[in-house]
């Protein structure tokens, strides 16, 4: 098959097409032909090393978590899924090598469900690993009914997810985002604000008696302006601050889950999310996709590989 591969860390500039064996499939796996990759600046942090403390990489490394494809085999006791099933996945395992960005890949049930009929394979791609982000975080902190929540970071691919998701749990959403798109998050049924020294009294003129709840995408001192707002200053979540903790709020660190991940594809299928896509890059121009990340972190819309979305 073809893959991007790596045969040691580094990045962009090492990023390599080349021919890797059919993957493995283990017992409770599938065999999944992928038809597009989100890109994601985790993988990078993989691949030039960053994580090394966190998670073990073998090489050669095929990068990527998220995908859209075919399911075509299934290995022993892997009963969820039939061959020719359309699927998504945050294709995650316990260590990192036989990644997205590659032809085929197997794919523990744990990781997979089944692609929302309505959507294509580009914008497929991009829904497991931000969708279950927010989705897990909305949870942690128990958003929902009448809560009033701050969202940091509310344009960007969580964010985006974040605000939709809390929307049709019955939350009024404020958002942070840069002036330029605020009209979005209100197209999104958010209330924005900007970033930037004096955001907890801005917040407290848009909600006088604080918020219930408050989500950061952003990081930075975001976790500490929330608390300034918030009516209990516990319900906080964090997936940018890993002293997120040490302040009293949490931590959010997405896993993979076959029946959270299907909530959110029902979501999407159902018209309640939408994911917008920036571009597209064909699989062999993987390293152009990291350097647009790179040349505009704040561009709205999401980076995909396409592998076979024809």
């Amino acid at each position: 098959m073809k893959a991007i591969a790596l045969p040691r860390y580094g990045g962009a500039d090492d990023l390599e097409l080349t021919d890797q064996p059919t993957p493995a499939v283990a017992p409770g796996e599938f065999l999944v032909r992928v038809k597009a990759a989100g890109v994601n600046p985790g993988d990078e942090k993989i691949a030039v090393g960053t994580l090394d403390g966190i998670m073990v990489t073998h090489f050669p490394l095929i990068p990527g978590f998220e995908m859209s494809g075919v399911v075509e085999g299934r290995g022993f006791g892997a009963t969820e899924f039939a061959i020719g099933d359309e699927v998504i996945g945050f294709v995650v395992k316990d260590w990192a090598q036989n990644g997205t960005y590659a032809e085929l890949v197997s794919a523990p049930a744990r990781t997979l469900a089944r692609k929302p009929a309505s959507w294509d394979w580009l914008h497929s791609a991009c829904l497991p690993l931000n969708g279950l982000t927010a989705y897990q975080a909305i949870k942690r902190i128990n958003i929902g009914g009448s809560d009033t929540v701050l969202i940091h970071g509310a344009a960007g691919g969580v964010g985006t997810l974040a605000v939709q998701i809390a929307a049709t749990r019955g939350a009024h959403v404020i958002g942070t985002a840069s002036e330029r798109n605020h009209d979005y998050l209100r197209e999104l049924g958010a209330t924005p604000t900007t970033y930037g020294e004096g955001l907890a009294e801005r917040v407290r003129e848009l909600a006088p008696e604080g918020v219930d709840a408050a989500l950061d995408f952003y990081g930075g001192d975001a976790v500490a302006v929330s608390r300034k707002v918030l009516k209990d200053p516990a319900r906080v979540a964090s997936v940018a601050d890993i002293a997120a903790p040490e302040q009293g709020g949490q931590l959010v660190w997405a896993r993979a889950n076959a029946d959270e991940l299907t909530e959110v594809a029902a979501l999407a299928e159902s018209g309640k999310l939408s994911v917008p896509v920036n571009r597209s890059f064909p699989l062999e121009q993987a390293a152009d996709a990291w350097r647009m990340l790179h040349a505009d972190s704040r561009a709205r819309g999401r980076i995909v590989l396409d592998i076979d979305a024809a």
